[in-house]
């Protein structure tokens, strides 16, 4: 109730703030960066559903949704000059037919309340995304996204550090409640530290994102993800293999070597439970083992639903459906939710609090396929593909132009968020979810100001040369 009363003035006062002030527009998009990772914590869920397994358990309206958008106005509202005309932001429209196509599939199956909880995150997505992207439109934006994105997950990786050494916690976990969270956000955030680290603007702003980057390695080490440490590993080595300059000195050659020395000991002294962890299961086990509850499973149960349900159970009602029906047929006895909604609230707190009911699937193509079909899969997949080639033209770019630096780093931040998704479902995650579109919206705004650039250019070089009127060679021609 309180929430309720409060949502709209501080909407209006964000507003109001970001269209008289550039220095709060600078400030809410700082906030909006850094304190990201913390959305959950600065939330309230509307018809929330706690016991609901899904990927949201409820309309969220979070702090960060807020400032997100007195930003976007206010960049609209309070900019001057040619930073305030509008322009399309590059994979807008793919992100808008996504949208529309979960708002039909939630409209067209039941249950509707759980899809109406994952749409609504999916319009504060986007909303994040317009912010970020009419807000960077110069080197300035890019530095204050790159030192909001330092201070984030140098937080995180310090606190895994306390986690693990201090709480005595096997595999640490950060703000984000659980290890493998903390491993894709990582694998997310990390890359353009790395980029600019390696072909930096300053040597203060280079130094402060090799520090983060560094602690990144530490703190992605510490969550002990089967899938996030390759991931990390080929992400980071990627940024400095596309960002780093080859023409070494002495310098150079003694930092990158700390640099190597510093990982070696950092995996020589976790290596004993790093080989625990790949132990648990070998990939057999995890995929092709019918009788172990492991991966593979969720790969199995998205294709029983896509040949009965061409367009799927609906947003956000995997969950919902595989306890109900497909995990019974392939032998897994969940609880029914029709029968915990009976006792939800009674007494019965212990039969609430042992139920079994299905995760999310620990793949995102199988929970898309699953949830919205053949054509959701499909569109999305677009989706990918589409912010793929939005990065992919800036290795084109000179090695040391400040935004190709910023290009190549967010597109490895695409391709680590990517690879973490073949076995996790946290993609959808808040933070997570808000903190690759940042990241995005700000590709959008590079791409478009590449495009203006090479528009420019070309411009220039047809303009043709004048003559003289009375068709003589003008003199020294």
């Amino acid at each position: 109730m309180v929430a309720a009363v409060l949502i709209a003035p501080l909407g209006v006062a964000a507003v109001l703030a970001a269209s008289w002030s550039r220095v709060a527009r600078d400030v809410f998009f700082f906030a909006m960066v850094s304190l990201a990772v913390l959305s959950e914590k600065m939330d309230v869920n509307f018809f929330s559903e706690a016991w609901y397994r899904g990927t949201t358990r409820g309309i969220q309206v979070t702090f960060i949704v807020i400032i997100a958008f007195g930003l976007l106005v206010g960049c609209w509202v309070g900019r001057r000059g040619p930073d305030r005309r509008l322009f399309w932001p590059g994979s807008l429209g793919l992100i808008l037919l996504y949208f529309c196509y979960a708002g039909v599939s939630v409209a067209m199956s039941e249950p509707k309340l759980f899809g109406a909880f994952e749409l609504s995150k999916i319009l504060a997505s986007i909303v994040v995304f317009l912010a970020a992207a009419f807000y960077v439109r110069s080197k300035r934006e890019w530095t204050i996204l790159i030192v909001a994105l330092g201070c984030a997950v140098a937080f995180e990786s310090v606190w895994a550090i306390k986690q693990h050494f201090i709480t005595g916690l096997d595999r640490s976990e950060g703000s984000l409640d659980h290890a493998n969270s903390l491993s894709m956000y990582l694998c997310l955030a990390a890359p353009p530290l790395v980029a600019v680290a390696t072909s930096g603007w300053s040597r203060r702003l280079r130094l402060f994102c090799g520090l983060c980057g560094l602690l990144a390695a530490v703190g992605l080490l510490l969550t002990y993800s089967r899938a996030g440490i390759p991931v990390f590993a080929a992400v980071a080595a990627g940024t400095m293999l596309a960002c780093a300059s080859w023409r070494l000195g002495p310098a150079q050659i003694a930092f990158r070597s700390l640099i190597v020395l510093a990982v070696a000991a950092m995996v020589a002294a976790g290596w004993g439970q790093m080989e625990r962890r790949y132990n648990e299961a070998s990939l057999e086990e995890e995929y092709l083992d019918t009788t172990v509850d492991g991966r593979g499973v969720y790969l199995r149960l998205s294709v029983a639903i896509a040949r009965d349900h061409f367009f799927g159970v609906g947003l956000n009602n995997w969950s919902y459906r595989v306890s109900r029906t497909y995990g019974p047929r392939l032998g897994y006895r969940f609880d029914d939710y029709d029968n915990l909604i009976s006792v939800y609230g009674a007494s019965n707190d212990k039969a609430f609090g042992n139920s079994y009911l299905a995760a999310p699937a620990h793949n995102l193509a199988a929970l898309t396929l699953g949830e919205l079909g053949v054509p959701g899969l499909f569109i999305f997949g677009l989706l990918w593909l589409r912010w793929l080639t939005m990065g992919l033209p800036f290795l084109l770019l000179p090695r040391r132009e400040p935004m190709r630096v910023m290009g190549v780093g967010i597109l490895f931040s695409i391709c680590g968020i990517f690879g973490q998704s073949l076995t996790e479902w946290i993609y959808r995650q808040t933070p997570i979810l808000f903190t690759f579109y940042i990241l995005l919206g700000a590709l959008a705004s590079l791409a478009h100001a590449r495009r203006e650039a090479r528009l420019e250019r070309r411009l220039a070089g047809a303009v043709p040369i004048e003559e003289p009127a009375n068709g003589a060679v003008a003199e020294g021609a």
